[in-house]
């Protein structure tokens, strides 16, 4: 991505970090910016150096403060139609291969939250707030808020966001387990970072495996998903990466997985 491109990505220290990058938009995200951050995971699922995948937004106001509502203006329903059904940003986040952290630095509303959700770990600032306002313009969450959230903080707390629009402090959303951790402002990044390095020393291939088994609980009832843990664990298990880790184990060294 070039410099004036509404999504920066780097990747160092097999640390792959995606900024939204529209801070006089709170981040919002339009059409363009959906369709960048569709190229860049494409991009950065088939580099074989990254480990860990970060989305945050820029600035220190907002993570995404949700969908760009000056396209909705003019738009019919069957356009509207049209968009969504191209391919989701929040579901390319949620089948990434890696770990992915979102880095929630200020607002994340409506698509904002949406692809928070996408992500597997939320990590937020003591200044963030969080919420599905679309209900406040006659419309409903259409990025997985009526889906994923339940699923995260169970019916009543969904229910509560989805039929208020209210929006809820970082500690409240720590509270119904919206985001796991939350942490200064001012150390945000340093701990996510952090976070993210510890988890880029694992196996690449035991990190892929867990989050598709992970993902099968979600989908499946309890004899299936164990049924497939199995399977993936027959994968691991014929994996190089499992080889050192045994080794390095016996050894009492450090592992050097190589993701094979």
């Amino acid at each position: 991505m070039t410099e004036s491109s509404n999504v920066l990505v780097t990747v160092r220290d097999r640390i792959a970090l995606l900024v939204i990058n529209r801070p006089e938009k709170r981040n919002a995200l339009d059409a363009a910016t959906r369709r960048q951050i569709l190229t860049a995971l494409d991009l950065l699922k088939n580099n074989a150096e990254v480990r860990v995948l970060v989305i945050t937004g820029a600035g220190d106001k907002a993570f995404v403060a949700g969908a760009d509502i000056a396209e909705f203006e003019g738009r019919t329903p069957v356009q509207q139609y049209e968009t969504m059904s191209g391919p989701s940003i929040f579901d390319a986040v949620e089948s990434f291969p890696r770990p992915v952290i979102a880095m929630i630095n200020g607002f994340a509303l409506g698509g904002g939250c949406e692809l928070a959700l996408a992500c597997d770990i939320r990590i937020a600032a003591d200044t963030a707030r969080l919420g599905q306002p679309e209900v406040n313009l006659g419309i409903i969450p259409g990025g997985g808020g009526t889906q994923r959230l339940p699923r995260l903080v169970g019916t009543g707390a969904a229910y509560r966001l989805l039929f208020t629009g209210d929006l809820i402090g970082a500690e409240e959303a720590l509270r119904i387990g919206l985001v796991d951790e939350v942490v200064p402002a001012a150390r945000l990044e340093e701990h996510v970072m952090k976070l993210a390095a510890s988890i880029a020393e694992k196996s690449p291939v035991a990190l892929q495996l867990i989050k598709e088994a992970v993902r099968a609980s979600l989908r499946s009832p309890l004899d299936e998903g164990l049924r497939q843990e199995r399977g993936l664990f027959g994968v691991a298990f014929a994996s190089e990466d499992k080889a050192e880790g045994v080794a390095a184990f016996l050894a009492k060294r450090k592992p050097d997985f190589k993701g094979r």
